[in-house]
């Protein structure tokens, strides 16, 4: 729209009325992707990051056992281990619950692994970069090695 010499900008407005409905879901589809954890969702970025596979447990091979400090204000080096998962071969750091766990648990020993329940799968407490924790050592539950009511098969 032009009026002597001057210039004015029309903004397009939501399509509004009766037959309205085919161009406000068009741009609604459109705009979702700008919503990040839609993108996430849709793209199924997080299945494909996640060594997991979106699956609540997994079987590793133990690689190395590794202390990790905390973050602040605590100071204790908690005890982790490296292990390699047998479905994919990601290596992941798993948490040792419970104290002395970590005399239980050797190199090569088979460990299944879950989440450790810190928000949308990420790092849980001081734990920096940590997501795992071990349940289990050889088939046999880590809690009752630890308690004495069961004892480790050797492999």
């Amino acid at each position: 729209m032009i009026d002597e010499g001057h210039s004015v900008i029309v903004m397009a407005k939501k399509t509004r009325g009766l037959h309205a409905a085919r161009s406000l879901r068009k741009s609604r589809k459109k705009l979702r992707w700008k919503y990040t954890p839609y993108k996430r969702r849709v793209l199924g970025l997080d299945y494909k990051v996640d060594p997991l596979e979106g699956s609540p447990q997994a079987r590793g091979i133990v690689l190395e056992k590794v202390g990790i400090e905390c973050r602040q204000p605590n100071s204790a080096i908690r005890k982790c281990v490296r292990a390699q998962l047998i479905r994919n071969g990601k290596v992941v750091t798993a948490f040792l619950p419970g104290d002395g766990s970590l005399n239980i648990v050797d190199e090569h020993d088979e460990v299944h692994i879950e989440g450790i329940g810190g928000p949308e799968g990420k790092a849980y407490g001081d734990l920096p970069g940590v997501r795992y924790r071990v349940f289990k050592v050889n088939g046999v539950s880590l809690q009752a090695l630890l308690t004495g009511k069961k004892e480790k098969p050797r492999r």
